[in-house]
């Protein structure tokens, strides 16, 4: 690989040549959250929408079609409170270690926008940012379409050169994403055996473990192709192993549990990940199930697709089907997801080994730079990205 392929855009010196784990210490100026976005308002909606799905060729109709769920909430999505939340969490779990580093918000879809953050950097002397992105898995859509961003901003804002980003590592399986879901399925099983006495956990409660569909060619391009994770690539791969990690911790070997997909969006001539959630409830009682416990691994708050897949869908899917169900919390801000995203920030900070960062499943540590063509978005091509080694 030549020396210019080797190069990451607008990377920081100890992170521009590519190393899978950067363990050279860097003095960063600032932390940059990085969000998805969402609407605050009605008028904000279909605007957003059409942000979202940009280059993508989502009709018109479609776009109303998933409005509804947005206006069934006045047109306000709970993700920017949330990230509002989560930037109050990190300043102050910062403060409370005494680490002087402010933390800068922007999202890729809605205001304020990942260029207003740039923005701001510039303007109070910040030259060396660190990036979390508020999603823990590897695909196009959960981190490439975040580092393309953050190159797309620096272009924007004439930045290139003078701001450098570098990113905290997936973080599917460190223990501080994972606490949380642990904890809630252990007081999901506990509410189950309230709610119906004398249920038999491994014969008539399944745990369902869901996450976000997305087509199924990008999930086969996620993560270096030289790691071999085969069908699903490394996006149903990290779902797996952390899904097996919880059971565990959470002492539910003896219950039945799957992975499961939601929030699909796509046509129906395009294959996505399956099986969806509502299907899959829809065979618990024929297995004799009585109970479901539905466990949101795949994202980190409570935002619309929790909040209208699960909690409205999900559950009348359940009721309807004769089911009682319980839906574990994200991590929201979850004192030990708040401390472990902290924790990566020290990692880059400080140049931590890898054999001292921890991960909980024998897929991470990940990677600080993305590996040449990881997350390949097929249909969309190679764009340019921070971050990561080129293409």
């Amino acid at each position: 690989m030549t020396e210019a392929l080797t190069r990451v855009l607008g990377a920081t010196d100890a992170a521009a040549a590519g190393p899978e784990h950067v363990t050279e210490p860097v003095a960063y100026d600032a932390i940059l959250l990085a969000g998805f976005g969402g609407p605050e308002g009605q008028d904000d909606v279909i605007p957003f929408l059409r942000n979202v799905t940009r280059g993508r060729g989502i009709p018109e109709e479609r776009l109303e079609e998933v409005a509804h769920h947005y206006r069934h909430f006045g047109g306000v999505s709970p993700i920017n409170d949330q990230n509002r939340e989560l930037k109050a969490a990190l300043e102050a779990e910062l403060a409370s270690r005494a680490i002087d580093l402010p933390v800068l918000w922007g999202n890729r879809n809605w205001d304020p926008y990942l260029r207003d953050a740039l923005t701001e950097a510039n303007e109070r002397g910040f030259r060396k940012v660190l990036a979390i992105a508020t999603s823990a898995y590897s695909s196009y859509s959960s981190c490439r379409q975040y580092r393309e961003d953050f190159a797309l901003a620096l272009e924007e804002t004439g930045l290139e050169g003078t701001i450098q980003i570098d990113k905290v590592r997936q973080f599917f399986d460190h223990p501080g994403f994972v606490t949380p879901f642990v904890e809630g399925v252990r007081r999901a099983l506990d509410e189950v055996q309230e709610r119906v006495p004398g249920i038999d956990a491994a014969t008539e409660v399944e745990l369902l473990f869901t996450t976000h569909s997305i087509p199924s060619v990008d999930a086969e391009k996620s993560g270096p192709s030289d790691r071999g994770f085969g069908e699903g690539g490394a996006y149903a791969a990290q779902h797996l192993a952390v899904a097996e990690v919880v059971v565990h911790e959470a002492g539910a070997d003896q219950v039945p549990w799957r992975l499961v997909y939601q929030s699909r969006s796509g046509p129906p001539s395009m294959p996505w990940l399956a099986p969806d959630i509502n299907d899959a409830i829809d065979e618990l009682p024929a297995a004799g199930i009585r109970a479901v416990i539905i466990v949101p691994i795949g994202f980190v708050s409570d935002h619309m697709e929790v909040l209208w897949d699960l909690d409205n869908e999900a559950m009348e899917t359940s009721e309807r089907n004769g089911l009682v169900a319980v839906r574990v919390p994200t991590p929201g801000i979850h004192h030990a997801y708040i401390a472990g995203l902290v924790d990566l920030v020290l990692e880059r900070r400080d140049g931590i080994p890898v054999a001292d960062r921890p991960a909980v499943t024998p897929l991470g540590p990940w990677y600080d730079v993305c590996r040449p063509g990881c997350c390949e978005n097929t249909r969309l091509g190679f764009r340019p990205a921070a971050a990561g080694v080129a293409p």
